[in-house]
């Protein structure tokens, strides 16, 4: 039997499977593409949901020739003999790159002034939201689109037709599991349909387990996806329920999810839901943050769970995220006052509050505003205290 995975891959926009938020007939990317106007671009999503493909689609409605690289094993060397060669070409090439969160500085280097100069259509490619790795000025001149699983539903229909124009026969229970424990993954799904076929007719289930014995990405299925379940353990933890917390980040990682993506999340939450109740909540989550990213799985659960427990433990603000949030708001409505002359660069007549132990009567915004709000909690409770103190010497 022919590799199924590659004899039906899409060749066109249509032939795509999912991603309708993307490819849809309205959808952004999609006019993008059919419009050629699309620049460089990162794709990120999970395995098999069609990255590569996408990018093989591009090449061909544009009608360019298409260079297949992977971060990890691309040589410099490589790419300026492409660029060379394209020249004075007036048909520019796409050179796609896998794991493009592996790039290096000095990779991204060599390629920013073809990305400014339009040598080459750069589109990348990883499992994991590259943006952190990207240097700003990679970020800046390019477009970042996030490609989703692909609904079981979507894949049952796409499953019922490759199996009909290959006459394959499996049973119904079969059927199931091929969808369900390929985690949305099509080439998973295909492969392992692959392999079954090649041992019986029809398939049964008790074949598909030997081959496959756990769901690829375990713990994530259709209704519960790696956000769904991100978003169960950032709630528990604000709810300060340690147990769910543990129960949701031990899916999360059973489930494949990078070390790094929960440790981030994490240190956000910390500032969002804690803030100034608990200070130390940040710095836990910043140094947890630097370690799983030096020290990987299977080590890095013990961080990640002792930064749960802590975070779920702490009392709870979220003063400082509404704080800025308001204030961000009235800017956004246009309120942009002018800074009081007193407190410009080199004013006269500004106060110096040391000279008067700390605290001075002295207006700082030319219109009054009130963004804070104390929640009265953990260590924001101490905070606003001295800072009332401060102000009733």
């Amino acid at each position: 039997m022919p590799n199924l995975a590659l004899k039906y891959r899409p060749k066109t926009l249509d032939e795509m499977i999912g991603q309708s938020h993307l490819l849809g007939e309205s959808a952004i990317l999609q006019k993008l593409i059919t419009t050629g106007t699309l620049s460089h671009t990162f794709f990120y999503g999970p395995p098999g949901c069609g990255k590569t493909t996408l990018a093989r689609v591009i090449a061909s409605l544009l009608d360019i020739p298409f260079y297949e690289m992977n971060a990890t094993t691309l040589k410099i060397e490589d790419l300026r003999k492409i660029f060379k060669e394209y020249t004075n070409a007036l048909q520019k090439p796409l050179i796609f790159i896998d794991e493009v969160h592996r790039l290096s500085k000095n990779q991204q280097e060599v390629l920013l002034p073809f990305m400014e100069n339009q040598a080459a259509l750069i589109i990348g490619a990883s499992t994991e939201n590259p943006y952190y790795s990207l240097t700003a000025a990679m970020r800046s001149r390019s477009h970042l689109f996030e490609l989703e699983s692909i609904h079981e539903k979507e894949l049952h229909t796409y499953l019922e037709q490759i199996i009909q124009l290959e006459e394959i026969l499996l049973e119904d229970d079969a059927r199931e599991y091929l969808v369900f424990s390929s985690g949305g993954d099509v080439r998973a799904m295909l492969n392992l349909l692959e392999s079954a076929a090649a041992i019986e007719s029809p398939i049964r289930l008790a074949t598909l387990k030997q081959i496959r014995p756990h769901a690829m990405q375990a713990g994530s299925s259709e209704s519960e996806s790696h956000y769904e379940l991100t978003s169960a353990m950032i709630k528990s933890i604000r709810g300060s329920d340690i147990d769910a917390a543990i129960y949701y980040l031990a899916r999360l990682i059973d489930g494949g999810e990078p070390a790094e993506f929960i440790a981030r999340r994490l240190t956000i939450l910390a500032s969002e839901d804690i803030g100034n109740a608990n200070p130390p909540a940040l710095n836990l989550a910043s140094s947890t943050l630097n370690i799983v990213k030096h020290i990987g799985y299977p080590e890095a659960r013990i961080s990640l769970s002792q930064l749960v427990i802590y975070l779920a433990s702490s009392p709870k603000s979220n003063s400082a995220y509404m704080a800025i949030n308001s204030a961000l708001k009235d800017i956004a409505s246009g309120e942009i006052h002018p800074i009081p002359s007193h407190i410009k660069t080199h004013a006269n007549d500004y106060i110096y509050p040391h000279d008067f132990g700390g605290w001075v009567e002295q207006s700082y915004l030319s219109v009054p505003k009130k963004y804070y709000e104390t929640k009265q909690i953990g260590f924001e409770k101490t905070l606003w205290q001295w800072h009332e103190k401060i102000k009733s010497t």
